[in-house]
């Protein structure tokens, strides 16, 4: 096994978890940088930052969203002798109008990917956009179990990307040479409407699944009524606006650029996470 690790930040993440899995597979050294890692690390505590970097040759970093602490993490990592940064940022970072003036995700990345970009280290960037694995282990899950997906998505299309390909290219990014200075805009295939992506869902798992589009004003008062605090559903309405407007249709070529080869496919996404029981119970 390769002695000196790749740290991954975020490693018990939809993303993070796949990339930990396929280097383990490669026999390469992992470290997880999380709050109940060895060593443990904790984005809000600087006094673990050094112990899970030190000696690391590689990080993977999901940024901590909301506060501006991928710069004076990179620098440290340039300073305990890192020698490449793959950072996860997000799709519509450089787009005027994607995310809401005050979108904390937004500004995080923002300023993590300059940071990234004028490190000194070899670097890449993966800018995703919504995940498929939101159906099955994130934002959607509970309510395709209830039956209703409510979402102010209007008929919006998403291609939604698997995060097994986020990982892949993760991975080449962190092992091999020839994608330094790159961003990789990430996809899948295809672009698919809320209803859409849910009558593949219910075909693959004979589950009754159904969209029900909101208006703003309807899921910030659904939101509301099921305890979210004011703040938090207006924020969750400012995450999915991209898709009623449009911006998250268009296909990007990150995975063909990194890998040689197309984008998993949503329908291959739903047939395998219902295989792995992701909808049952």
């Amino acid at each position: 096994m390769t002695q000196q690790p790749i740290l991954i930040i975020g490693g018990t993440g939809k993303v993070g978890a796949r990339i930990v899995s396929r280097l383990r597979r490669r026999n390469v050294a992992v470290r997880v940088g999380s709050r109940s890692g060895e060593p443990r690390f904790d984005w809000t505590d600087q006094d673990t930052w050094d112990a899970a970097l030190q000696g690391s040759r590689a990080v993977f970093i999901v940024p901590h969203d909301g506060e501006l602490l991928t710069r004076p993490f990179v620098r440290r990592a340039r300073d305990l002798g890192v020698q490449r940064i793959v950072l996860l940022s997000g799709r519509g970072v450089d787009v005027p109008g994607y995310a809401g003036d005050n979108n904390a995700a937004g500004k995080t990345h923002i300023d993590g990917e300059d940071a990234v970009r004028s490190c000194g280290l070899a670097w890449t960037i993966l800018r995703p956009g919504w995940f498929a694995q939101n159906f099955s282990e994130g934002f959607f899950r509970d309510a395709v179990l209830t039956g209703e997906v409510r979402l102010p998505a209007g008929d919006g299309a998403v291609s939604f990307v698997d995060a097994e390909d986020i990982a892949a290219v993760a991975v080449a990014a962190l092992t091999e040479n020839g994608h330094e200075g790159q961003t990789y805009e990430l996809s899948g295939p295809r672009a698919l409407t809320i209803a859409e992506a849910l009558a593949l869902l219910a075909e693959a798992t004979g589950r009754t699944v159904r969209y029900v589009p909101l208006t703003v004003e309807e899921f910030i008062d659904h939101l509301e009524g099921e305890g979210w605090s004011k703040i938090d559903a207006e924020a969750y309405a400012d995450a999915i606006a991209p898709i009623r407007r449009g911006m998250d249709a268009h296909l990007s070529d990150g995975a063909q650029r990194a890998l040689g080869r197309q984008p998993r496919d949503f329908a291959r996404f739903v047939t395998d996470a219902a295989a792995a029981g992701a909808w049952q119970g």
